[in-house]
Formats: structure tokens, sequence, C-alpha cells
């Protein structure tokens, strides 16, 4: 009878289904990512094995790229990609956009707290939040995103000599400016330049950029001098002084949608000194090596105050 016993127990053990083994990491962070293109996996594969924060921008691409509805998808690969907003280029909601950060998260193994969310817009916001969080670095200040009727309100240009519909300081833009203009082709010089072929002239389009770093000066981008920490600087002391390497690589006409840049290379009142470039898509269309303003602060007391955040 205890041999019989034996036998029953060892056919019992028989029926027990053996469970499956651990899944590896490397098998996990497949599923995880079995809807993304095959270069994201790859990527995500080698910054697990090296942390290369090189690999970060093809990982968080791919990510979005998998909540993207199909049509959008195109915009991530645009050569103005730092630029593409989640929202209004994307498409891409505040539940869509817990989802991309989950898995984020769990790719590159870090914590984002939902309330450093809020500011992040474009690509770029994005790409440059992860990497500072990948280096134990502060992120940067936010990225301040200005739509024309802040711009005007700012601005000592006024339509019909502004050329500036959009612009956002700071973010990824580092310590300068970035803005958009749509030549609409009733601006006031096409009517006589040239006759029967209205062409942006390049003179304008230097002065977009101008106009484009007097609103990161205005937005309050300049690092303060030592003791005018609280102080704005006059949008009535900014004057253009110089430029120097300018070129002029593309002809730019109705239609055209203008992306600026500016960064500024050095401040010391009353002197700020910016490079700047011009693209239409892909495209290059002015290259400025350097240009300079001069300005100077608001007196004491004045009502204008140092431009919030």
């Amino acid at each position: 009878m205890p041999e019989q016993a034996t036998t029953n127990d060892q056919s019992a053990d028989a029926n027990i289904a053996t469970p499956p083994p651990p899944e590896t990491p490397e098998a996990a962070l497949r599923n995880s990512l079995k809807r993304c293109s095959p270069a994201t996996v790859d990527a995500a594969l080698q910054f697990r094995a090296t942390r290369d924060p090189a690999l970060v921008p093809t990982i968080i691409i791919g990510i979005i790229e998998r909540y993207t509805e199909p049509d959008l998808r195109p915009k991530l690969h645009a050569e103005n990609i730092d630029d593409v907003r989640l929202i209004d280029d994307l498409g891409i909601d505040s539940l869509t956009m817990m989802e991309i950060v989950i898995l984020v998260e769990e790719v590159l193994q870090v914590q984002i707290r939902n309330e450093e969310l809020r500011d992040l817009r474009t690509i770029g916001d994005i790409k440059v939040f992860v990497d500072c969080k990948l280096r134990g670095l502060p992120p940067p200040k936010p990225a301040r995103h200005l739509p024309i009727e802040e711009i005007v309100a700012l601005m000592p240009m006024q339509p019909p000599f502004l050329f500036l519909n959009e612009a956002k300081i700071g973010g990824s833009a580092g310590t300068g400016a970035e803005g958009k203009y749509k030549i609409t082709g009733d601006e006031f010089f096409l009517q006589g330049h040239f006759k029967d072929n209205p062409v942006m002239p390049a003179s304008m389009m230097l002065e977009a950029l101008g106009q484009l770093a007097v609103l990161a000066i205005v937005a309050g981008a300049l690092p303060a001098e030592p003791g005018c920490e609280n102080r704005a600087i006059d949008p009535k002391t900014i004057y253009f002084t110089s430029s120097d390497g300018v070129r002029c690589h593309r002809v730019c006409k109705p239609g055209d949608l203008l992306q600026l840049a500016v960064k500024l290379k050095r401040a010391k009142m009353p002197l700020a000194t910016f490079e700047g470039s011009i693209r239409v898509g892909q495209e290059k269309a002015v290259i400025a090596e350097e240009f300079t303003l001069t300005y100077g602060y608001a007196a004491v007391g004045a009502a204008d105050a140092v431009p919030k955040e």
C-alpha cells in the first residue's frame, strides 16, 4: 500500500504544469515596444546596455509615433521636428500624453512627475527635459509660447511692420527665441518688389530676425546686469546697430512660412549680439552670423515691470 501511494504521488506531480521561465529584461522591453518601429526597439536595447543619451531622441520620437495617428506621423520625420507641437500638430490629448510618459518612464527607467508635464508643448521641449533628467541636471526654464496678441502687446513694432505670427522664448530655443511668419502677399512693400513678381526683400527678412531678437530681449531672455535684476528693459531703447556675415540662400515669396531662430551670443549693457537663421521647410533662406542691438533699462520706479515667466 505505501508503494501504491508513492506511485500516485508521482503521477499527480507529473500532471502539474511546469511554470514558464521568467521573462528576461530584453523580452519584457521588446514586448512593451512591440508596436514601435524596429529602430526604436534597437535604440532602447542599446540604451539599456550603454545609457548613451544620444539614443534618447530616437526612443522618444519612436514612442510618440506609436501613439500618433498614421496620417500625422510624417510630421515626426520633418527636419524641424523640435518645433512640432504635441497638441496642435500631432493631436495628442492629455490621456494619450500620460500613456506616452508611462512608456518613456519604463523604457528609460526614469521618474517624471505630473506637474513637470504642463510646460512640455513640443518635441524639442520633451527631448531637452528628458536629457536633463537622465544627466541629473535641472531642466531649463520652460519655454514661453507667445501668440500674436502677446507679441503685439510687448513689441515696439506694430502691424503692418511686424513680421512675427507666433514665437517661443527659451526652452529648446535656449538663450534665444524661435518664431514663425507667413508671407501673405498683402505686405505693402510687395506692391513694388518686384513688378508682377512679389519677393520678400532680404532687408525685411533681416528685419524679421531683428524683431525676434527684440522680442527675446523684452520678454526677459537676457541675463540681468548686476544690480538690475528687478528692472525691465525699456522697448523704446532697442535699436539695430550692425550685422555681419549675412547670406541669402533662397527667394521667399507669398505663401512661404518663414521659420526664424535667434540665439544670444553675448550681451553686456548696452549691446546684445545674436546669431540668426531663417528656413522655409527644410531649405535655408537666410543666415546671419551675427547682428547687434542696443538696449537700455527702464528708469527706476517706471511702471514697466520685469516680464513674468
